[in-house]
């Protein structure tokens, strides 16, 4: 009986014996020969260390960095690039994401751009992208919107809305001469114009003369000169 129990051992012992030497002799060989890297940018760790165990590479996680676009425990980066030869037993080093870097957005809305920059590149934060518009209510070159909103969280780039001012809305001087000084103010003010009064003030008075003159191209914001003579 003892013949038949030991027989299946020796046989067992012979065949781990065999496996545990063949894989020796695959490692000496394979440590001689080169082997060609595999891409392992955007794997995950599990699956580039088994694409390098075929090939008989060893997987070193170097460092860890933040990224936008690669998912954490992915890799961001090889320092053996793709299809290089190699001896094998080699090492391939890489770097894995750690998924991207959070910011809570800081309100920048009716800041000047300047302003937004600064404040952006002290926390870290980044401006991808700038959309200037016309605006009748914001000053020129100030904030109306960002986006993402303030207090909402980003992974770090920001788009803004800037001011261009209002429009240059054209007009033609109109005819201030011979109107009292009180309706030329009101005309003046519904056309988005400034006033600037030469001569005296008194209530009552009427206008004499302008600059520009009557019909002369202005501009919204433009200014006007009247100039008064009493009753």
């Amino acid at each position: 009986m003892k013949w038949f129990i030991k027989i299946p051992f020796y046989i067992l012992c012979f065949s781990l014996l065999s496996i545990a030497s063949a894989y020796v002799t695959f490692r000496v060989l394979s440590s001689g020969m080169t082997v060609e890297v595999p891409d392992l940018i955007g794997r995950s760790l599990a699956e580039a260390d088994r694409l390098l165990d075929k090939r008989g590479l060893y997987l070193k996680v170097e460092a860890e960095d933040y990224d936008l676009s690669i998912p954490k425990g992915h890799i961001i980066s090889q320092n053996i690039p793709a299809g290089s030869h190699i001896k094998g037993q080699s090492e391939v080093k890489v770097v894995v994401s750690k998924g991207p870097k959070v910011y809570l957005i800081p309100s920048v809305i009716g800041n000047t751009l300047a302003e937004a920059k600064n404040l952006f590149l002290q926390k870290g934060l980044e401006i991808s992208k700038v959309i200037y518009v016309h605006s009748d209510t914001v000053e020129k070159d100030r904030i109306i919107a960002q986006k993402p909103a303030p207090e909402e969280w980003t992974g770090g780039a920001v788009t803004l809305v800037v001011s261009k001012g209002p429009y240059n809305v054209i007009y033609y001087c109109p005819f201030f001469e011979g109107m009292l000084k009180e309706d030329a103010l009101m005309l003046a003010r519904e056309l988005g114009l400034n006033v600037e009064i030469i001569g005296p003030i008194d209530t009552g008075r009427i206008i004499v003369s302008q600059k520009p003159k009557p019909g002369t191209e202005i501009k919204i914001g433009s200014t006007i000169y009247l100039k008064l003579k009493g009753d």
